[in-house]
């Protein structure tokens, strides 16, 4: 029997999963982030990280890379052709063969699409927006930070929070219901002391603030508070541009585009208000009908999609 082996490399952890001939999940396991821009040991650590995650991941099945016909892989940073080589050669040296490396965007188009042509806007840990058209040509859009003006992920929004809470309590300007939630989740008494919360973001409890402040904004927006509203809507607006370009770049076929939504901003937190901008905008900006599609699955799914789909 054969098997496939999936990699889903985000910023902060790594999917591996063992697939059988019928697209079955045999075993799953999990590393740590695999995105090289956010490693100190950049494509060697990254590289290290994947190679680890799949030998334990054959080994724990008890089988060895010799009955893996076929590895596909979704990572975080492989944005241009420079790195995808990189890591390719990286691998290649630790002696993986039979391999096809994507931006991990792509895989989520893979996962949520019934015919793998289709948009997918991921917000997570960072922002991407990327497509496979019906020639199979592919595109990504964003996923470079501030450079390429992404918005939307969940270190924009709990910035965009801070920001907002900061302009009320020092600068005079709108007041916004961000800060009576954030104010009330750490018991904070003072704009002193809310300010120098921002070492906690620096911290071991990074996650616990990031959270809250994402928290904060999202239902603040839902509670119609206007500051978090105009943000919503710029966010969405940002989206929006991303997803019709790529709808207005390629060819798809059909008179309706599916769009994979992902990511934890997109997937599990109450942000009806802005999908619901993001999708008419998006309508708007392209000419377009689009179907939005939250992805209900993990992305790594689309690997073996994609072999199937492509490489079996």
């Amino acid at each position: 029997m054969s098997f496939y082996i999936g990699v889903d490399g985000g910023g902060t952890k790594t999917a591996f999963s063992l697939f059988d001939e019928e697209k079955n999940t045999v075993k799953t396991v999990y590393g740590s982030g695999s995105n090289h821009e956010n490693l100190e040991g950049s494509f060697d650590e990254a590289s290290d990280v994947i190679w680890n995650g799949i030998t334990e991941l054959v080994g724990e099945a008890g089988i060895s890379l010799d009955d893996v016909a076929f590895s596909l892989m979704g990572v975080a940073g492989i944005d241009h052709k420079y790195q995808h080589d990189i890591m390719c050669e990286k691998l290649s040296e630790k002696g993986l063969r039979n391999f096809a490396i994507y931006n991990d965007g792509f895989i989520v188009v893979q996962a949520g699409s019934e015919s793998g042509a289709a948009i997918g806007y991921n917000c997570g840990t960072g922002t991407c927006c990327n497509a496979i058209d019906s020639r199979g040509n592919m595109l990504q859009i964003g996923g470079l930070s501030e450079c390429t003006g992404d918005m939307g992920n969940g270190s924009w929004i709990a910035q965009t929070a801070f920001r907002l809470i900061y302009d009320e309590v020092y600068l005079g300007l709108e007041p916004t219901l961000i800060t009576k939630l954030y104010y009330e989740a750490f018991n904070i008494a003072s704009r002193e002391e809310f300010v120098g919360s921002v070492a906690k973001l620096e911290s071991e409890e990074a996650p616990l603030y990031i959270k809250a402040l994402i928290g904060a904004f999202f239902k603040a927006a839902a509670m119609g508070d206007a500051p978090a509203l105009a943000k919503t809507d710029e966010m969405a607006k940002r989206g929006a541009q991303f997803i019709a370009a790529l709808a207005n770049q390629m060819e798809f076929d059909g008179d309706e585009i599916e769009v994979v939504l992902s990511g934890s901003m997109h997937t599990k937190l109450p942000n009806d208000i802005y999908i619901a901008k993001l999708h008419d905008y998006a309508q708007q900006m392209s000419g377009r009908k689009l179907r939005f599609i939250k992805l209900d699955k993990e992305p790594v799914i689309g690997c073996i999609n994609w072999i199937f789909r492509q490489y079996k």
